[in-house]
């Protein structure tokens, strides 16, 4: 039984899309089932899930039997032969994921670092607790619980480890902070005083080195004018012990001599009375 369609009968068939089809013959590799009146899939045993939900399958003939009824899926269309299966295709592929896709799930696991969501995905996405609310959140249970729908954008993904990263606050408005009001200090029943006029400030006016050095010598010339036209008493005091010096040297020298002076008579006088002697 061949199960090659014509063109136009393939290009009317979506992938994903879920049909209700009749069994028309089984084999070791799979079966052929008919679909939306005439149209005809293979569903091969790899496909093939048993009613507890496993895929462990031997024997096709233990799931399905000719002429039963089977919920089936389309998985892809190549060359004209139409592949089918009985696992319930994602509704995300990896392909499909991009940053800031808004996604719908349900949340399907509890931690005490998020919530896990079923959207479709290969893996269910994850909203860290510090995604869930603009505001502190103690415990994921806080804000949902499982079982509960709901709207999330995506973060970011990695096909290599199986993770998505979802984001619920992303989708709500950033809180607005509001600026408490400047406080008075002024108790509202006294008028507020008045304020002195503020004195203008003096301004120094910049100088150089040269104009602080003439000032300088200026300075120096002016105190030693004024030094030597009204001597200090320090200077008074030398003047007068220098004078009284000169005066005691001066003395020094008049007794010095006037010494001289005596010894010259007495040995002139000595003399005399030797030679008197002498001649007696």
């Amino acid at each position: 039984m061949s199960v090659e369609l014509e063109t136009k009968q393939v290009e009317e068939v979506k992938p994903k899309t879920q049909y209700t089809g009749k069994v028309l013959k089984v084999s070791l590799a799979g079966a052929v089932v008919e679909f939306d009146e005439g149209k005809r899939g293979v569903l091969h045993i790899s496909q093939m899930i048993d009613s507890s939900g496993s895929q462990d399958i031997r024997n096709v003939e233990d799931i399905l039997k000719v002429g039963e009824d089977v919920s089936v899926w389309v998985r892809k269309v190549k060359d004209s032969i139409i592949e089918l299966t009985m696992l319930k295709p994602l509704d995300l592929e990896w392909r499909d994921l991009k940053k800031g896709l808004v996604v719908k799930g349900t949340v399907v696991r509890l931690e005490k670092f998020g919530a896990f969501v079923e959207i479709g995905a290969e893996r269910p996405g994850l909203v860290h607790i510090s995604e869930m609310s603009h505001s502190y959140v103690k415990t994921p249970g806080d804000v949902v619980k499982e079982g509960d729908e709901i709207e999330a954008e995506v973060l970011d993904f990695n096909r290599k480890k199986k993770q998505i990263k979802l984001s619920m606050k992303a989708l709500q408005p950033e809180p607005v902070v509001e600026e408490p009001p400047a406080k008075s200090f002024e108790p509202a029943s006294q008028t507020p005083r008045e304020k002195a006029p503020k004195r203008p400030k003096k301004v120094r006016k910049s100088r150089n080195a040269t104009e602080d050095a003439v000032e300088l010598l200026a300075s120096m010339d002016g105190s030693q004018a004024e030094a030597e036209a009204e001597p200090t008493a320090m200077e008074i005091a030398i003047r007068a012990a220098m004078d009284r010096a000169k005066e005691r040297k001066q003395q020094e020298e008049k007794n010095r001599k006037g010494k001289n002076v005596s010894k010259e008579q007495e040995d002139l006088l000595t003399r005399t009375l030797n030679n008197k002697v002498q001649t007696a």
